[in-house]
């Protein structure tokens, strides 16, 4: 298993480094987010031997279950030190308002806010834990009505009654494709996010900031960053096939 993993992730690596080079950047910008959503603990600590920095969990409930015991792994030449200092957690699933709390407690950004009560509800937990959290707001693209996120239409006025909760730091964007065997078929919709972006980060709404574009997964990554991603969420390709594999 170990060296199926490390290998995969080197390959997608390779990958990322390509598709950066076609759209004129370097590799260093695109942060590659492992997707850890029905992994077990051990593959985990696989993937962040092999060099992986980041994991990104589905569920609040599923990420409670590891954080502990990832976190808690011991020294090794491979890993130095706890991996809180070397791994950052991402939440890249729907989150309830139920489950802010335990959330803004574990992960580092949340990639999945889509309305202004779940931002107004992570601005008072983090308020209450005395702390900012960086979230990324979820743009339907696609247009599909499957799919969370805010309409594009809606996202600028989103911006300014954002402003009202400064605790809940916005840092960018997030989009999800549609399923399709043509990683082509994204392209529109990954085009679509780096426009808003660019609109919004013209609007210069104070503490706004359009850091990141979260977008691409297994199928259709590197089409997401020759369109501008700077953090893909990976699954499938690094662990293999599973039913939950992204």
């Amino acid at each position: 298993m170990e060296d199926r993993i490390a290998d995969n992730l080197s390959n997608v690596k390779e990958r990322v480094a390509a598709a950066a080079k076609r759209s004129g950047r370097t590799p260093d910008s695109i942060r590659l987010v492992a997707v850890t959503k029905g992994r077990s603990v051990a593959e985990i600590q696989t993937v962040l031997a092999a060099g992986a920095s980041d994991i990104g969990e589905n569920r609040v409930q599923e990420a409670q279950q590891k954080y502990a015991p990832v976190n808690s792994l011991t020294e090794s030449a491979e890993n130095p030190g706890p991996t809180d200092k070397v791994c950052r957690w991402h939440l890249i699933g729907h989150l309830q308002r139920n489950k802010v709390k335990p959330a803004i407690e574990m992960f580092s950004l949340i990639h999945s806010v889509d309305s202004m009560r779940l931002l107004a509800e992570v601005a008072r937990r983090s308020e209450g834990h005395g702390q900012q959290t960086d979230v990324l707001i979820q743009v339907n693209t696609t247009g599909e009505a499957s799919k969370y996120g805010l309409g594009s239409d809606a996202l600028l006025d989103f911006m300014e009654e954002s402003l009202t909760y400064p605790a809940a730091r916005i840092v960018g964007l997030m989009t999800m494709g549609q399923l399709s065997h043509s990683p082509e078929a994204n392209r529109p919709a990954f085009a679509l996010l780096r426009t808003l972006a660019g609109k919004v980060s013209a609007h210069r709404f104070p503490g706004v900031t359009m850091q990141y574009l979260s977008m691409g997964m297994t199928n259709d990554f590197e089409i997401a960053i020759e369109e501008g991603a700077t953090l893909v969420r990976i699954g499938r390709a690094i662990f293999g096939t599973s039913p939950e594999s992204l």
